[in-house]
């Protein structure tokens, strides 16, 4: 049974590392065109909600677009393992 929970473990903190090398490249696009523009727009005076919003949106979009099939290659693989060891949670 400790076996079986090790396993699950595991597989959760396999899974929420996955998690962070999928979604932190995108967060921190969104941090740093954030930073700049909210810098830009304290020095220009420029108080524009739509400049402060679609930089980010492109951003995040295009690292998205780019790191997309790296993104699947990663979830592919991890869900094989999973799918591999499911006679080991008794579920096959």
């Amino acid at each position: 049974m400790e076996t079986l929970d090790l396993k699950v473990l595991d597989l959760a903190r396999e899974m929420l590392g996955l998690t962070l090398l999928i979604a932190g490249p995108l967060l921190l696009v969104g941090l740093v065109v954030g930073v700049a523009v909210s810098v830009f727009q304290a020095l220009t005076s420029v108080q524009d909600q739509t400049l402060s919003v679609v930089p980010k949106m492109l951003a995040v979009a295009l690292v998205g677009l780019l790191l997309l099939a790296p993104a699947l290659a990663l979830l592919r693989d991890f869900c094989a393992r999973v799918i591999a060891e499911l006679h080991t949670f008794g579920l096959s």
